[in-house]
């Protein structure tokens, strides 16, 4: 079956509206939560790692949502460092879980570029400490240490079974941050040759790897 046309809506968050695309296979099996780059720095959920990321779920058949962090698009309120914007997705989380009714056993997955990655192994604790962990998580250009930007990001501790993917000529976030993060953590870390940053002329690497890790999940 066709997937659905891609809805953007407004939601009730914590502290005002929330921005939100949605993509969802006909007939949904779970929830997919994709958070993009930093929003002070033009990232928004039209972000292409974004956008690959959510197609690339709702053709495994979840219904994919793409908020925009607070002060991005439609979305009020104003960034927070990730703290405020944990609570966002979490909220997120909760409305589309009142709306579609899946069942307790349908997985969750929480995926996200950069800081997007950062703020989603927040929510993944979160969820953890609930009782309601994710089923999966899919970190790309993982914001971790010091990065661009005079920036620092001390990154949550996140499971083995963790889609870590990483360019190996990331200028932002460089490959070593990440291998220094993931060592500890026995966490494998996927690097793709060639790709910068932002996956340009890698996108299509992204999907392939994730529709292949999903393979190897069932």
């Amino acid at each position: 079956m066709k997937p659905l046309p891609t809805e953007q809506i407004l939601i009730d968050g914590p502290d005002g509206k929330i921005d939100l695309l949605v993509d969802a296979a006909a007939e949904p099996r779970g929830i997919a939560l994709i958070a993009h780059p930093h929003p002070l720095f033009s990232g928004a959920n039209t972000n292409k790692v974004a956008h690959t990321l959510a197609r690339t779920l709702r053709d495994l058949g979840y219904v994919a949502l793409r908020p925009n962090f607070r002060g991005v698009g439609k979305s009020e309120g104003s960034h927070d460092n990730g703290g405020a914007e944990t609570e966002d997705l979490l909220a997120v989380l909760d409305w589309a879980h009142a709306r579609w009714q899946l069942d307790a056993y349908r997985p969750t997955v929480l995926a996200g570029f950069s800081f997007g990655a950062f703020v989603q192994t927040r929510v993944a604790r979160r969820l953890t400490e609930a009782g309601t962990p994710a089923k999966r998580l899919i970190l790309v250009g993982t914001a971790a240490g010091h990065v661009e930007g005079a920036r620092q990001y001390d990154t949550e501790a996140v499971g083995a079974d963790t889609l870590v993917i990483h360019g190996a000529k990331d200028e932002t976030v460089p490959l070593e941050n990440v291998l220094r993060w993931a060592e500890p953590l026995d966490v494998p870390v996927v690097v793709v040759p060639g790709a910068d940053h932002f996956f340009h002329g890698r996108l299509h690497c992204l999907k392939d790897i994730i529709n292949r890790s999903s393979c190897e999940c069932h």
